[in-house]
């Protein structure tokens, strides 16, 4: 195949054309201009060039009319300023330079450190097609070095699973200790509306400097406008294509697939979108899958083992966006604010949650033991009413004796300090010799 010469590649990029528009009408949370003609997703440039000029992301495209979600306040923004594109389409600046670095959701650094090199490749925000059939299934075992996922909840190389639990029971906890232990190529982090402070401490406490050396992380706090916040996640679902196409695994981090949706409802509510379940827009449920769909592994190239976590409602993870996020996902793994609350860390609900290839990546043995240690904590659960009221009478059901026997070292086992990895082979010996004693 004839390689095409960069500066080919740099003309067919070049729009020779100026397009321009003027603002016809300010609001709080978007702008409305009479141009410049471009494509949904084109970014612009807000008034005359200078320290007070912002840009704005083209959110709607009507005859004669554009809506733009501005990146910055609006409060200087003024009807007739002029609105400029800056690119046709939608497209991020992609390389090996990104790794080690904190950006924002336009690729600026975030860590005080020189600008990002320059690249000459680059990357569709929207992502680059796949057909259904050159997708892979997955066939290796994720290796986690989180006991309850390596031997109960087996997950694979290049599955899509979603973490689902309330606020404050430890699912940042748990993403940091995957970050470190999972043997991936490469790292990107997604931290949409979070607090500033807990970015900071994700990167520098969170994180080995082994870690940090692999991993690039994207960040759009809460405080900023909801069109960063969304693109956050494009950026960093371009970020990690780009590096499986080069052939490597990424472990893609996303944290939290309901905060990017929050930011998707206000965009389309801004642009006139009818509000359906929840206020949601009918946009947000089209974006969904495809965010999905641009994680796994694909034929003739590397893998994306995308961990997303899903902030509930409530702890019954019963709420429209986890119901949507369990249906499009490899598997979820349920946290539960009961088992946080007696200290047990990491609190995975064993029973609750499952892996869908573990079929395929574990070994018949490994299935079976796993099989037998779920079986026994959903025994207790299913009576746990009837022992705690000390209305179970010993001897009565061998099946519940059994679990009552096993209990205590069952959750002994699946209580670990995520910042202490254990080899998965250790685990499941460990798990075979428990539930073998214990017969």
């Amino acid at each position: 195949m004839q390689q095409v010469h960069p500066y080919v590649t740099a003309m067919q990029r070049l729009d020779p054309v100026t397009r321009t528009g003027c603002v016809t009408r300010v609001m709080p949370t978007f702008i409305e201009a009479d141009g410049p003609g471009v494509p949904l997703g084109s970014l612009c440039t807000l008034g005359k060039p200078g320290p007070e000029q912002g840009y704005a992301e083209v959110v709607k495209v009507e005859v004669g009319r554009v809506t733009l979600a501005p990146y910055t306040s609006a409060a200087s923004v003024c009807v007739g300023d002029t609105v400029l594109a800056t690119r046709i389409g939608a497209s991020i600046p992609v390389g090996p330079a990104y790794l080690g670095r904190v950006v924002d959701a336009l690729g600026r650094p975030l860590d005080g450190d020189a600008p990002i090199a320059a690249s000459d490749a680059s990357w569709p925000l929207a992502g680059i097609g796949t057909p259904p059939l050159d997708r892979l299934s997955p066939v290796e075992p994720l290796q986690t070095g989180i006991r309850a996922l390596d031997a109960l909840l087996t997950l694979g190389v290049g599955q899509r699973v979603g973490i689902f639990a309330g606020s404050g029971v430890g699912k940042t906890t748990l993403l940091s200790g995957l970050a470190r232990h999972v043997e991936a190529d490469v790292c990107v982090l997604c931290l949409v509306g979070e607090r500033g402070r807990e970015a900071e401490e994700f990167w520098q406490r969170a994180l080995s400097d082994a870690t940090r050396a692999r991993s690039t992380m994207v960040v759009a706090t809460s405080d900023q406008p909801a069109v960063m916040r969304a693109r956050s996640v494009l950026v960093a679902l371009s970020l990690a294509e780009y590096f499986r196409a080069q052939g490597a695994h990424v472990l893609l981090l996303l944290d939290s697939v309901t905060r990017y949706a929050l930011a998707l409802r206000e965009i389309g509510l801004a642009a006139g979108e009818p509000p359906t379940v929840r206020a949601y827009t009918p946009s947000v449920f089209a974006a969904l899958p495809k965010i999905v769909e641009r994680c796994g592994a694909l034929r003739d190239s590397g893998a994306t083992t995308a961990l997303m976590t899903v902030l509930t409602e409530t702890d019954d993870i019963d709420d429209p966006m986890a119901e949507t996020m369990r249906a499009l996902l490899d598997g979820h793994i349920v946290l539960s604010r009961e088992l946080a609350e007696q200290g047990h860390f990491p609190a995975i609900h064993v029973p609750r949650s499952v892996s869908r290839v573990m079929q395929y990546v574990a070994k018949p043995r490994e299935r079976q033991l796993a099989a037998d240690a779920v079986a026994q904590l959903a025994v207790y659960d299913s009576s746990r009413t009837l022992v705690e009221s000390g209305l179970y009478a010993a001897g009565s059901n061998p099946a519940l004796d059994r679990a009552l026997r096993m209990r205590p070292a069952l959750v002994d086992f699946l209580r670990q300090d995520t910042s202490a990895a254990m080899p998965r082979d250790t685990a499941l010996d460990a798990l075979a010799a428990l539930l073998q004693e214990r017969k």
